[in-house]
């Protein structure tokens, strides 16, 4: 049986042989006509000299000149060193005119903030876009805001909070 097996497998071992030697036939055939070819670099053209003349100029590289500008130097900008008063923490939305008082021929308003009241005179700043108070009458109370447009510019814009009562009658 075992000769049997060794016969058997050098057989197999033949006919693989022969395969292999038709295959290497046909690749060197088919290797007669074939020539490598490579296309040429193309030619390097010599670039024109050029004087280095910003020698004395500024580093385009040192850093301060890549940090951004700062919107205190833009003009018409509102004023960033200036203390803030209590209630520019409050968007204008949320604060109620609930009263105005004179005294000594002076008027104040009386402006709710969450539940606490705050006297407001003119001169006073109210509301998250550095709303100035200019006017304020038995109505309503006239701030000029400072609100940054879309190129970054800041623009005057006038706005008004209505006593209470008139501002429900509105709606």
């Amino acid at each position: 049986m075992k000769r049997l097996l060794i016969l058997a497998s050098a057989l197999l071992l033949a006919a693989c042989s022969s395969d292999q030697e038709d295959i290497q036939g046909w690749m060197a055939e088919q290797e007669k006509g074939m020539t490598g070819t490579i296309k040429p670099l193309p030619e390097m053209k010599p670039l024109p000299v050029v004087k280095y003349e910003a020698e004395g100029a500024s580093d385009p590289f040192v850093p301060g000149r890549i940090e951004p500008e700062t919107k205190t130097s833009r003009r018409g900008g509102p004023d960033l060193d200036r203390r803030r008063e209590p209630l520019e923490t409050y968007p204008l939305e949320s604060l109620q005119l609930v009263g105005v008082i004179k005294q000594k021929g002076k008027v104040h308003a009386l402006v709710k903030a969450d539940q606490n009241l705050h006297q407001v005179r003119v001169g006073n700043y109210m509301g998250q876009n550095f709303g100035l108070v200019t006017a304020i009458t038995e109505s309503e109370v006239t701030l000029k805001e400072l609100v940054e447009d879309m190129n970054g510019d800041w623009v005057e814009r006038i706005s008004t909070l209505l006593l209470q009562d008139q501002q429900e009658a509105r709606k």
